[in-house]
């Protein structure tokens, strides 16, 4: 993916915070390649602020007197507009044009987005350079976005285009159907001994347990979690009432070392995972 051949063009731009925030949000999605035209008395120390960790990019930026200049040796040169009208009603959504962006840039073609001025966006003559018009989608009462937040969905919605980002994998596997059994098993026994249910509702109480713990994918170490829950309540459990409970009569680590003697002397403690 070849985000170097796409320039984020910013014309006649206001305010230095917006510049600075704008090259935040180039690259947080890997673009660098950042023009201004005409910029008049740009608070840099502020830009430098809004960039953050992006000052690279701020300081790379290239400037140009006129917007012919800035798109020169570009092809494809797609503005962004939030008004309607004849000459606009071919505008497509930043999500539509991501394709045919990543097209040309993979080629080896340079690309330039046009974002307009902060107060009034580009005009009709500046928008007549381009070859394509953006329109991001938005209520119909309020249209209009601040340019560094349409540089960011501009940006997203090509870098996502491109498929190269791959989210974090859960490092614990799927818990398999005979752990998953073993441990509704444990919360079965552990609602039975501290007479949170009644023997006769014991299996109605678990469908809706089942339920619960059924809308998200349980991994291994999630079971051994709310199995680690379970030896405690029959553990518990077993204490309050005075007996042991045979099946899970080890100490776990989170009793206190009164209570680990104690229990181990009555030999009435759970045993580990």
């Amino acid at each position: 993916m070849h985000l170097e051949n796409i320039r984020i063009v910013l014309v006649d731009p206001i305010y230095g915070g917006n510049v600075g925030a704008v090259c935040r949000a180039m690259a947080n999605m890997g673009f660098s390649d950042l023009a201004l035209v005409a910029p008049k008395n740009l608070d840099l120390d502020e830009a430098e602020m809004m960039a953050c960790h992006a000052t690279k990019i701020l300081h790379g930026r290239t400037e140009f007197a006129t917007l012919a200049e800035a798109v020169a040796d570009c092809g494809l040169v797609m503005g962004t507009s939030a008004r309607e009208g004849l000459y606009r009603a071919h505008s497509k959504s930043p999500r539509e044009w991501a394709p045919k962006t990543l097209e040309v840039a993979n080629s080896g073609g340079k690309v330039a987005i046009l974002f307009g001025r902060e107060d009034d966006g580009l005009t009709n003559e500046e928008l007549a350079i381009c070859t394509q018009v953006i329109r991001i989608p938005t209520t119909g009462t309020n249209s209009s976005l601040n340019i560094s937040q349409a540089v960011m969905i501009c940006c997203y919605e090509i870098f996502v285009a491109g498929g190269v980002y791959e989210p974090p994998l859960e490092k614990s596997p799927e818990a398999p159907s005979h752990l998953r059994e073993r441990m509704f098993a444990m919360w079965r026994e552990a609602m039975l001994n501290m007479g949170f249910v009644e023997p006769d509702k014991a299996d109605h109480m678990m469908f809706g347990l089942r339920r619960i713990l059924s809308r998200g994918t349980l991994t291994v170490d999630d079971i051994k979690i709310l199995m680690g829950l379970a030896r405690q309540t029959l553990w518990i459990a077993g204490k309050r009432i005075g007996k042991s409970n045979k099946t899970y009569d080890k100490v776990t680590p989170q009793q206190p070392q009164d209570e680990q003697k104690a229990a181990s002397d009555n030999q009435a403690s759970p045993p580990p995972l």
